[in-house]
């Protein structure tokens, strides 16, 4: 069995928010396309950690120019790529660890308390 490579990510300096939040605190987003589906629906909550660590197969958030992407994480030697999990997306080329921003630890239906999924 082969062992997966894990790599720490690195917070982006301009991550915080007019808020207050520093840029290695964990933040919520909500999910509001098909893009994942079918592991996360639209309304699902996705709690993402800035200084994780990914591993090929990991879900992400990726900062490509001045968009964000959340998806799965492909990694090929030194070929970094994002996956939708809906197979009408195409996949979205990285240049390496410094493209993502973020790992997503867990999920969470709104509104149930025992409806979640760790993904660390």
């Amino acid at each position: 069995m082969t062992e997966k490579k894990i790599i720490p990510i690195q917070p982006l300096n301009d991550a915080a928010d007019d808020g207050g939040c520093s840029s290695d605190e964990p933040f919520a987003l909500m999910v509001l396309d098909d893009k994942m589906e079918p592991e996360f629906q639209h309304g699902d909550i996705i709690v993402c950690e800035p200084e994780g660590s990914v591993q090929d197969g990991s879900f992400v958030i990726a900062k490509i120019g001045a968009e964000y992407y959340f998806r799965q994480l492909k990694i090929n030697g030194e070929h970094w790529q994002i996956t939708a999990l809906n197979p009408a997306y195409p996949p979205i080329d990285l240049q390496g660890p410094e493209d993502v921003v973020a790992v997503v630890s867990l999920k969470k239906k709104p509104g149930r308390r025992k409806e979640q999924k760790s993904y660390i």
